[in-house]
């Protein structure tokens, strides 16, 4: 009997082992009423690499899943090019209820989840830190439920896309309950200590931009635009890094494609083309370093096609192309960039602002070398890359002492300016007050000179009276004759330096320092000349062709370029041993520089004055402009009589003076192009001067 019992229990254990169908190898056989605290999932999932062809869901059972225990990673890692992965694994629920865990494989860009049995998948979760755009409590939607009945078997399906530069950790886990929300406790302290020290930093940044912007307002300088689009670049690209960290309320969680766009384009605008920018305008390496500033100049050209570029790959959908360049560009550039701060470095004596541009400069480079140093060891050379373009501690730190450093260098760049305004300024000051003090003595010696001519007459008139002489009449009435001629010289004075302060008077009003100081010193000339010629009564005509050539440019100033005048001289006249009357042709130059100049017709006043010698030593002076004419400038003339130039009346009233005492033939004509036939506007002074 009990050899027959044992005959069926053995055949019910060879049925038994016929018949059952024991879990395969890559099945996870747990009983899920109460399951371990934690399950590493790698050594039962299988992967399929989808990079080359993109499949369909369709397709998938008809591809072979294999173990890739590459394609985990505990840390970020870079890709070189699009990650197209699909994740499968089978669970058994040994149990006898039904019950639930909950799987995490990190954060990634486009993820897909499928549950299904039998070959049939259904998708219950799309989500991704690109396409996701509603709820920012996104923990819950990347660690997703895993349900299996009770003694059922269920297959899994991950679909991983991950088209960024930078992959986080992919390392799939199995969590209950308890274990999952310790684990999601860790992980909210990690991000938010994260996410408060970038608050912290965007909130300096905001500051630096007021403090950039209200600078720019009081002293408009391109340096402070192009310091204030840095700081903006990188107030964004901070922003919009808060997106990427958990549990944070961020104002672009509805437009999570923005991170992407403005990622790597942001290092890139702000640390290379914002910077090269920024440090041309700063330094004024146009005046001060020719050479670096075409080398700032072309790189800031350069940096500019490599951005458009980013841009093109972005639209594309190629994320990680920029990442790739950007971070092989960093490492090429920094032997050029320790070239130029040396060079730099040099000129830092007689240029303090290099000293700020220079750190600050290294404060980020170095920063941020040192971070990827530090991330070799542990992720490897190649893995290490990926932290030149993220947001580590030590290019946080090496950002806000960069954006310090520049700050302050515009401050103090600010007060360099200021002080140089106050000097410049005391300068002008001291200058009018000299010339408030030259014009006064000059009224006073003038009004000396008209007491002591007027003096004169009366005492010379006094004394021809008491003398009844025939020969002391004629000499009574040559020395009348010249005290007169001294006397209209003492009108013309007045009347130009009139002229002349108004000139002056007009920069010192449109604030134009430089061009003021530049007339009071050739007035001063001019003062010094008209005191020496009004004590003569002939000069040489060199010292007349000086004494033109200077108030002729004091006039171009006053006109701002908007006159031209050519003197041109007989090279067979000896300048220096012909001699003509004092002060004659000055106001004939003045009327045609006032009348000649303001053609409307006419952009540009052109002024000749010519100089020739003609028959019977004749000296032929020829005095010709393009503006409106004598006929024109009648019309236009509506100020009362006694505000009208009266220096060409002088000047004839002088030559017929001189006629009368040296028994000379001086012929002025004054000849309207209009009237003559000539093919533009204009007046023609022709003077004839004999010799003596």
């Amino acid at each position: 009997m009990k050899r027959i019992c044992y005959l069926l229990l053995l055949l019910i254990c060879y049925s038994a082992g016929i018949y059952a169908q024991p879990p395969t190898e890559d099945t996870l056989s747990i009983d899920m009423g109460a399951p371990p605290a934690s399950i590493d999932l790698r050594p039962y999932i299988s992967s399929l690499d989808a990079s080359g062809t993109p499949l369909s869901l369709s397709r998938i059972n008809q591809q072979t899943f294999t173990r890739q225990e590459r394609l985990f990673h505990p840390k970020p890692r870079n890709n070189e090019q699009t990650h197209n992965c699909w994740l499968k694994f089978t669970i058994r629920n040994t149990g006898t209820t039904d019950s639930s865990l909950t799987f995490f494989a990190g954060w990634h860009d486009f993820m897909y989840w499928y549950a299904g049995s039998g070959g049939r998948y259904q998708l219950l979760v799309q989500t991704g830190l690109m396409q996701d755009n509603g709820n920012v409590k996104r923990w819950d939607h990347y660690a997703f439920p895993v349900t299996v009945p009770a003694g059922q078997t269920r297959t899994f399906l991950l679909h991983i896309i991950n088209r960024s530069f930078n992959e986080n950790a992919l390392m799939p886990m199995l969590y209950n309950a308890l274990q999952y929300e310790r684990f999601r406790n860790r992980q909210i302290n990690t991000y938010r200590s994260q996410a408060v020290v970038i608050q912290v930093l965007l909130g300096m940044l905001l500051v630096f931009l007021t403090i950039a912007i209200i600078n720019y307002i009081q002293l408009p300088d391109r340096s402070y635009l192009y310091f204030a689009a840095y700081i903006l670049g990188l107030i964004f690209f901070f922003a919009l890094r808060l997106e990427n960290k958990p549990y944070q309320l961020s104002v672009f969680h509805r437009w999570p494609m923005l991170k992407y766009y403005w990622d790597t384009l942001a290092l890139l605008f702000c640390f290379y083309l914002m910077y090269l920018l920024f440090g041309n305008a700063f330094l004024n390496l146009k005046e001060r370093y020719p050479y670096m500033e075409r080398i700032f100049t072309f790189a800031a050209a350069c940096t500019g096609g490599i951005i458009i570029i980013f841009f093109f790959c972005i639209t594309q959908q190629q994320y990680h192309i920029p990442g790739v360049i950007y971070s092989y560009l960093y490492l090429v550039l920094l032997l050029p960039q320790l070239v130029i701060y040396l060079a730099l470095a040099k000129r830092s004596r007689h240029h303090p602002l290099v000293r700020f541009f220079l750190f600050g400069s290294l404060c980020y480079y170095v920063a941020s070398l040192l971070g990827f140093v530090l991330q070799i060891k542990p992720l490897g050379f190649v893995n290490a890359l990926s932290t030149l373009s993220a947001p580590t501690m030590p290019m946080i730190t090496g950002v806000f002492l960069q954006a310090t450093f520049f700050l302050a260098g515009l401050s103090y760049r600010n007060k360099l300016v200021h002080h140089e305004r106050t000097k410049t300024q005391e300068m002008l000051i001291k200058q009018l007050n000299k010339n408030k003090e030259l014009q006064r003595k000059l009224n006073e010696q003038l009004e000396e000179l008209v007491k002591e001519q007027t003096s004169e007459i009366l005492r010379k008139k006094q004394e021809l009276e008491e003398q009844r002489q025939i020969q002391l009449n004629i000499e009574y009435d040559k020395k009348l004759t010249e005290i007169e001629l001294k006397a209209i010289r003492a009108q013309i004075n007045p009347h130009f330096i009139f002229n002349c302060l108004n000139s002056i008077q007009l920069f010192v009003m449109q604030r134009d320092y430089e061009y003021a100081q530049k007339y009071l010193s050739d007035f001063s000339y001019l003062i010094r000349k008209t005191l020496d010629f009004s004590r003569r009564n002939f000069i040489t005509l060199t010292d007349e062709i000086t004494y033109l050539n200077t108030y002729l440019g004091l006039e171009k100033m006053r006109f701002e370029n908007k006159m031209e005048y050519d003197i041109r001289v007989d090279p067979a006249i000896a300048t220096t041993e012909l001699e003509i009357p004092a002060m004659l042709l000055q106001p004939y130059v003045e009327n045609a520089v006032k009348y000649g100049m303001t053609n409307p017709n006419q952009p540009i006043g052109h002024l000749i004055i010519r100089f020739q010698q003609l028959a019977g030593d004749i000296l032929e002076c020829i005095i010709e402009d393009n503006g409106i004419g004598i006929a024109r400038s009648k019309e236009l003339r509506t100020l009362p009589k006694h505000h009208q130039s009266s220096g060409m009346e002088i000047s004839s009233n002088r030559a017929e003076l001189l006629n009368k005492m040296y028994n000379t033939d001086i012929h002025i004509e004054v000849i309207d192009k209009s009237g003559r036939n000539f093919t533009e506007s204009g007046t023609v002074v022709r003077i004839l001067i004999p010799q003596l």
